[in-house]
């Protein structure tokens, strides 16, 4: 048989258990907290490996991998931990317990349901159940192009293939969310999991052993050196920009904090044991997959090249106004360091980390629309109808992500980057502060919602898009040559987590003070335990 054969095979299997579990969870389902929550009862394993597979998928696999791999070496490294400590380990036992005794008790299934019960607004719920429905799209489109550049080379494809695939994995992912909800999509993040994990432990090994072993690897990579990169920084422990690399590592770890498919998770877990026991499963998780593909991106510099002229077997890398298409390197890597056999095992690895990362986007974003904004406006919305609302608008959102993805002009972590720069940007501060400051104000939390888009907005429209009347802005800013890259949309995610985290408590302190009942009833869940 075949690899590409060898490849389908794999792949048939693996779709018929993704749609078996569905409908065998499907039969589990009787309401909305179950459609939604899983009936408040997932266990710590079930979660860990859920929140890890939201956490990671082909967008850190394909995308952010190439990119940061080609930018810092294996200094990259530094973000998959961070995404194991700041990212994984600390929210558990920081915001774990306390998300999910104070929703539980406020009767919040989802982030902009807690926003009106813990601070008394409805107007809040409505801007952020907005703001979650339109940032998730970029996200989703995000992972649908890794998947698709991914099946591309694997298959050779071309364009329209890419289309084709794009388009089957949305109807995939729509079909077992749709049947089983939360439960069917956490039981399919574990088994997704598992896969995860054998196949970033096996490309890792693969590309270091392809180049003669991790001594000789990182010296190949400390030999390398250009424009922006002196020689002996690659293969270094902090890389050749470490002020940059901060960024990154403070938008792919901090934001989860604030990020309502994440955050969710808690909604769901069963007890305190249960969150606990997640804290060490997912910081496992998350040090073997993104430590994993991170360090592993780290080499793509030994088998790409941006040099035409370049004799060696290293991949050819075309620019676009003068970038290197870095969605394009990983899956380079992968086309050389692997034999053909086990590429399929490459393709069900990302396919894993893409489904579970998407099904948990489209029941969030289809949870919260329905939820918040549909839900109020309709007299008589039983439970029946809701679930029938959501599963219409997983196929809503689908179709608009899977627009926007079959349009290639952004990069992958651009898309990512500015999803969650105004996600976080928006809710971080204020959900935080919610949790733990009984000071934290309505005022506070519109302003860090309003400053949270505001920010990842303007620097897209003036520094992303190709707007002429821009133009000069975005030359003035590159003139400044300053250290730290302010047309990264990266950045601009990173600062707008940290104007949140400043913003709540100082407009709580010179604004109007939250009604004492409303506060003493969110707190009062924490007071008894």
């Amino acid at each position: 048989m075949g690899s590409k054969a060898a490849t389908f095979v794999i792949l048939a299997i693996y779709v018929v258990i993704m749609v078996g579990i569905g409908l065998y969870m499907s039969r589990r389902t009787k309401s909305t907290e179950d459609f939604m929550l899983g009936g408040r009862s997932v266990g710590s394993w079930l979660t860990a490996f859920s929140y890890g597979t939201t956490y990671f998928s082909a967008v850190v696999f394909i995308g952010y991998a190439g990119q940061f791999g080609w930018m810092y070496g294996t200094s990259s490294t530094w973000v998959g931990i961070g995404n194991a400590i700041i990212g994984s380990l600390i929210p558990f036992f920081l915001i774990g317990k306390r998300t999910r005794l104070m929703s539980n008790h406020l009767g919040a299934k989802t982030m902009p349901e807690f926003f009106e019960h813990r601070f008394d607004s409805k107007g809040l719920k409505t801007a952020a159940a907005l703001i979650v429905f339109i940032f998730l799209i970029p996200y989703t489109a995000s992972v649908y192009n890794g998947l698709s550049r991914l099946f591309g080379m694997v298959f050779d494809l071309g364009e329209n293939g890419g289309t084709i695939i794009i388009i089957a994995m949305a109807v995939l992912s729509a079909i077992y969310v749709t049947l089983g909800g939360y439960k069917a999509t956490a039981l399919n993040d574990f088994f997704q999991g598992i896969i995860m994990l054998i196949g970033i432990g096996t490309v890792v090994a693969l590309t270091v052993q392809k180049k003669d072993g991790l001594s000789a690897a990182l010296d190949a990579l400390n030999a390398i050196s250009d424009s922006k990169t002196e020689t002996g920084t690659l293969g270094s422990l902090f890389g050749p920009d470490p002020i940059n690399l901060l960024g990154v590592v403070i938008l792919t770890s901090l934001g989860t904090w604030g990020l309502p498919q994440m955050v969710q998770k808690f909604y769901a877990i069963k007890d305190e044991q249960a969150i606990k026991k997640g804290a060490i499963i997912s910081t496992f998780f998350a040090i073997v997959v993104a430590g994993g593909s991170y360090f592993m991106g780290g080499f793509v510099r030994l088998y790409c090249t941006l040099d035409p002229s370049d004799n060696s077997e290293k991949a050819f890398i075309e620019t676009v106004n003068g970038k290197p298409v870095y969605d394009t390197m990983v899956p380079s890597l992968i086309h050389q360091a692997l034999p053909n056999i086990l590429i399929g095992l490459v393709v069900v690895l990302v396919l894993s980390a893409s489904l579970s990362t998407l099904s948990s986007l489209v029941l969030t974003s289809s949870s919260t629309l329905t939820n918040d904004l549909i839900k109020p406006r309709i007299k008589n919305f039983d439970d029946k109808h809701q679930v029938m609302f959501m599963r219409i608008l997983i196929a809503v959102f689908l179709v608009i992500s899977v627009l926007i993805a079959c349009h290639k002009n952004a990069s992958i972590s651009t898309l990512m980057s500015y999803s969650w720069g105004a996600l976080s940007g928006a809710f971080l501060g204020p959900f935080l502060y919610g949790l733990f400051m009984k000071k934290a104000s309505k005022a506070a939390v519109a302003a860090s919602m309003i400053t949270g888009v505001g920010i990842s907005v303007i620097h897209m429209l003036l520094f992303s898009l190709n707007i002429e009347a821009f133009s000069g802005i975005k030359q003035a800013v590159i003139d400044l040559n300053c250290p730290l890259q302010l047309l990264s949309p990266i950045n601009a995610g990173a600062f707008s987590m940290i104007v949140s985290l400043i913003i709540v408590p100082i407009i709580s302190a010179v604004t109007k003070s939250p009604d004492k009942k409303v506060v003493d009833n969110a707190f009062s869940s924490l007071a008894a335990k």
